[in-house]
C-alpha cells in the first residue's frame, strides 16, 4: 500500500507540474483514488481498534485471572498492534496530503477557466 500510495503522489507531481494536463480528468482521477485511500484508511482504523482492544482484552485477562498462560498472547496482539499503528499513521497523513493536493488541482482548473 506504501509504494502504491508514493507512486500516486510521484504520478500527481508530475502532473501538477506539467500545463498540458487535462485537470478536470485529473481531477476525477484524484476523488476516486482519494476516496479509495479514505476507505483503507478507515478499515486500518477498525483494525487497529479491534487489535488494541484484543490487547487490553489480554492484560485484564492475566491481571484478574493471574494466568500467566495468556501472556504470550497478549505479547502477540502487542507486537501485531504496533505496525498497524504505523500503517495507520501513515495512510492518515498521507490521506490529508491528498487533501492539499485537491486544492491545487483546483487553483489549476481556476487558472485555465480564467
Amino acid at each position: 500500500m506504501k509504494k502504491y500510495f508514493l507512486e500516486y503522489i510521484a504520478f500527481l507531481d508530475a502532473a501538477l507540474a506539467d500545463e498540458n494536463t487535462d485537470f478536470a480528468r485529473l481531477m476525477k482521477i484524484h476523488k476516486e483514488k482519494t476516496r479509495y485511500f479514505q476507505h483503507e484508511r478507515f478499515v486500518h482504523l477498525f483494525v487497529m481498534i479491534l487489535f488494541a482492544l484484543c490487547t487490553v482484552a489480554a492484560f485484564f485477562i492475566i491481571v484478574i485471572t493471574e494466568k500467566m498462560i495468556i501472556m504470550p498472547l497478549m505479547i502477540l496482539f502487542l507486537v501485531l498492534l504496533i505496525p498497524y499503528i504505523s500503517h495507520y499513521y501513515f495512510l492518515e497523513n498521507n490521506t490529508q496530503k491528498l487533501y492539499k493536493y485537491y486544492d491545487r488541482i483546483c487553483e489549476k482548473l481556476e487558472a485555465k477557466d480564467l
